[in-house]
């Protein structure tokens, strides 16, 4: 891996700040493309993509997110659902309360990252009224909506990068005997 490529994974941070710029249709198809390859298990791709340009829905979703106003300022907001029986018709219990959930945190990361490769910012919304969500868009009631994605130009300068746990904070040494 190059070290250009290394940085550039490394610097990506949540921004909470957009301008109101559009983000051409074809970005957002291989944004959404990069996000299907994420891995998932068994291959079951068990989730579902909404996206979410409309200003007024914007502005519920922001709503819904418990006034994180700032979401409505992204010109595009993805909804990533799961679909949790689609991971369950292979992996039954596990499938439906895990698998599903690992596989749309897959997707949802890598979209993270192809909206940073591409110079624009994002930020993983996890805290939402997930009732209130459903209810604005509609979602069939065999999905579930796990994240949101706002996704815009960024707004003035990148905020510097928070820190991080160090590694020895992290890491559990093997101590088996």
């Amino acid at each position: 891996m190059s070290i250009e490529c290394i940085k550039k994974l490394m610097s990506r941070q949540s921004i909470r700040r957009f301008t109101s710029e559009p983000i051409p249709d074809s970005t957002i198809e291989e944004l959404v493309s990069i996000g299907t390859r994420a891995p998932s298990a068994g291959n079951r791709q068990p989730w579902r993509i909404i996206i979410v340009t409309n200003k007024d829905l914007r502005k519920h979703l922001a709503n819904d997110a418990f006034n994180q106003d700032f979401i409505a300022g992204a010109p595009v907001i993805f909804v990533i659902c799961a679909v949790p029986e689609e991971s369950a018709e292979r992996y039954h219990d596990r499938g439906r309360t895990l698998y599903v959930y690992q596989d749309t945190a897959a997707l949802t990361l890598n979209i993270l990252y192809g909206a940073h490769f591409h110079g624009y910012g994002a930020c993983w919304i996890g805290a939402f009224d997930e009732d209130a969500v459903s209810k604005t868009l509609k979602i069939p009631f065999n999905m579930r909506p796990v994240s949101m994605i706002p996704v815009g130009k960024i707004d003035g300068a990148c905020p510097p990068l928070r820190q991080r746990r160090k590694s020895s904070e992290i890491i559990i040494q093997e101590s088996f005997p």
